[in-house]
């Protein structure tokens, strides 16, 4: 026996990749990125050269370990990209405002903002150790209030943010433990994190799909004035099928140049949602919850996606009925055609029968005339005069059954060489 070479990677897959043990007060830095395939060898030798990750071959897309003693790491491979967050512990509002006030994790800060990748999303969050150590800093940060969000986690946890982008390019988000176990402390914010991850990756499909509508309104427009031409006998088939060879062409460009994006938007929906569920907020009086926010930016956002890849789809289907329209219309021509050549072909057929009958009664006339003359000549010789016979009255006599017999032996050759046929028109 011998292990399968992905048997580690699949039960590596199966185990949570779970955040260190938060403390509190502790402040997180945290990047999601778009790596490209070519960045993902230095990015992974980027991340072994600075610290010593936790069962490196347990799970390759997982690294866990230190970068200076209160320094913790945690990064992680995705599909199409990476997660780096790093745990600042024991670190205070001022680490949070300002990393350079904390030097462990401004150094820390500077490696990761060295390493490739295109960012997606980048986050600071500072755990507090309850609601009224939040209510010190909260008017410093900056935040809109009219988009503050603010809502408890499925207990005492409560978290605020806007979930806007500041100056230095990271967004804010705080979170008060409020007593609550460092387990579900760490469990929740992990939560909260993912499911804004989720929720910007999913939103990249919305670019795509809103510039995707212009090319959809014009194919719209053409498709109903190919219906239009196609019910107009005057249109030509060939011009017909190639405007909507082209067509269908362009829309099946636009499907494939979207699927990828539109499919991946619709997953990470399905992530939003359950990462919703499991965090459960729960609405503070005056506040606009995460649930709140989420129903009125993000499904609003995931419906146009998922109606832009429905209408590439209907498109496409409405493509394929009219082509199916015009094979059928070509189809009725072609046999049309086909019944006005049979019935051309039936007419001269019958001509080319009439004309060889008549072309066999002129032969039997002439067969006949020859044939009496050789008799006249025969005649002539013998002494028909000492019988009492008439030369002309033999003649007259012979005509009729000469005639009848050249025309039994014309239709009984006939037969034999065209078969039974041969007597029908």
């Amino acid at each position: 026996m011998r292990d399968h070479e992905l048997r580690k990677q699949a039960v590596g897959e199966m185990h949570l990749r779970r955040w260190p043990m938060l403390t509190v007060p502790c402040v997180i830095v945290q990047w999601v990125l778009i790596v490209e395939d070519d960045e993902r060898e230095a990015e992974l030798a980027a991340i072994e050269s600075k610290a010593k990750a936790d069962h490196p071959s347990a799970n390759p897309a997982y690294r866990a370990g230190s970068l200076a003693e209160d320094i913790k790491f945690v990064w992680e491979r995705h599909s199409e990209g990476t997660s780096l967050t790093l745990f600042a512990s024991d670190a205070g509002p001022d680490a949070f405002f300002d990393p350079s006030m904390h030097s462990d994790l401004q150094a820390a800060v500077e490696w990761a903002q060295d390493l490739p990748g295109q960012i997606v999303r980048c986050t600071r969050i500072w755990v507090a150790e309850d609601d009224d150590a939040v209510a010190e800093v909260l008017p410093s940060l900056g935040l809109v209030p009219a988009e503050l969000v603010s809502c408890r986690l499925g207990g005492d946890i409560r978290m605020w943010s806007d979930f806007r982008i500041k100056g230095d390019g990271f967004g804010r988000l705080l979170v008060a433990a409020n007593g609550a176990d460092p387990i579900e402390i760490t469990r929740q914010v992990q939560r909260l994190q993912e499911l804004g991850n989720y929720r910007n990756r999913a939103l990249l499909g919305l670019p795509v799909a809103r510039e995707c509508w212009p090319k959809l309104d014009e194919a719209e427009a053409r498709l109903r004035d190919l219906a239009a031409r196609i019910d107009n006998r005057d249109e030509t088939d060939d011009q017909l099928m190639d405007t909507l060879s082209k067509l269908s062409l362009e829309l099946a460009a636009i499907e494939t140049s979207i699927s990828f994006r539109m499919d991946a938007t619709r997953a990470y929906a399905q992530l939003v949602k359950d990462r919703l569920a499991q965090v459960d907020p729960q609405p503070i009086e005056g506040f606009a919850s995460l649930s709140d926010f989420t129903q009125r930016r993000f499904f609003p956002a995931m419906n146009t996606c998922e109606a832009t890849t429905a209408r590439v789809r209907q498109l496409a289907l409405r493509a394929a009925q009219l082509a199916s329209l015009l094979r059928a219309r070509i189809e009725t021509r072609i046999e049309n055609q086909n019944a006005r050549l049979l019935h051309s072909m039936e007419q001269s057929t019958r001509m080319q029968v009439r004309l060889q009958q008549l072309v066999e009664g002129f032969s039997v006339v002439a067969l006949s005339y020859y044939l009496i003359g050789l008799v006249g000549y025969l005649l002539g010789g013998l002494p028909l005069a000492q019988y009492g016979l008439d030369k002309n009255w033999v003649l007259a006599a012979l005509v009729i059954p000469v005639v009848a017999g050249i025309w039994i032996g014309m239709r009984v050759l006939r037969k034999r060489l065209f078969g039974k046929g041969a007597n029908h028109d």
